[in-house]
């Protein structure tokens, strides 16, 4: 998908709250608005090239969008608003041979007493929740970045859903192209590893996707392999 608006690089400065940072442009300081509530420390370091968006809209106190940061050679995006775009652009494109056959039928279906991200809809239904991730440690990527009883929430209900006999999926959209496999980060959150391995055992399929990311554009670039 394209990344529309005008950009700029800059350099980060220091985060000020989960979501707003300091940046320096074009010799300036300005405000920007981080719209990702993720620890990102190993990404958000002071000195960092970060990629921003310019907002003019009457309503807003920053003037850019911190939509990507420079680790090493690698542009990540930290957009943690894109992948549920990512993900329905592939499936509007039929490039994942996991869900082939299928398509979206609804967004945001209630489920319990949680909200899944999508409803595919083939022969059977299927339930997917989709995740960001921009944790890279020597090629793995790991989810979560930060505790998330939220994110294990879904992983019960995604379980329940399975029992009542839909076809379930967790999906993790890696925001960069260096890595090479996913595990779960248990050593942030230990309980949402445990909850991620239960369900795969109860047949919850998880499936990892890295993404070609150069400022401009975004898209699916392959599987992974899942080390669970």
């Amino acid at each position: 998908m394209r990344i529309h608006g005008k950009l700029k690089q800059g350099i980060f400065i220091q985060r000020l709250n989960r979501f707003s940072a300091l940046v320096e442009v074009n010799g300036s300081i300005a405000k920007a608005h981080l719209p990702n509530p993720g620890r990102l420390q190993e990404l958000l370091i002071r000195g960092a090239p970060v990629l921003l968006r310019e907002s003019n809209a009457a309503h807003r106190k920053t003037a850019y969008d911190l939509i990507g940061v420079k680790a090493g050679e690698t542009w990540v995006s930290v957009d943690s608003r894109l992948p549920n775009a990512i993900f329905r652009e592939a499936m509007e494109q039929g490039i994942l041979e996991e869900f082939a056959g299928y398509r979206i039928a609804k967004e945001e279906v209630s489920f319990d007493t949680s909200r899944i991200d999508f409803l595919l809809e083939n022969t059977s239904p299927c339930l997917v929740e989709v995740k960001s991730c921009t944790l890279v440690e020597e090629g793995v990527a790991k989810f979560p970045d930060a505790p998330t009883d939220r994110g294990r929430r879904h992983l019960h209900h995604l379980m329940k859903a399975k029992e009542a006999g839909y076809r379930c999926a967790v999906v993790f959209v890696i925001q960069r192209s260096d890595a090479f496999a996913f595990a779960p980060n248990d050593a942030t959150d230990a309980a949402f590893g445990e909850a991620l391995r239960e369900a795969h055992r109860k047949g919850v399929k998880v499936y990892a996707y890295r993404c070609d990311f150069d400022g401009r554009e975004i898209r699916i670039k392959s599987k992974v392999e899942v080390l669970i």
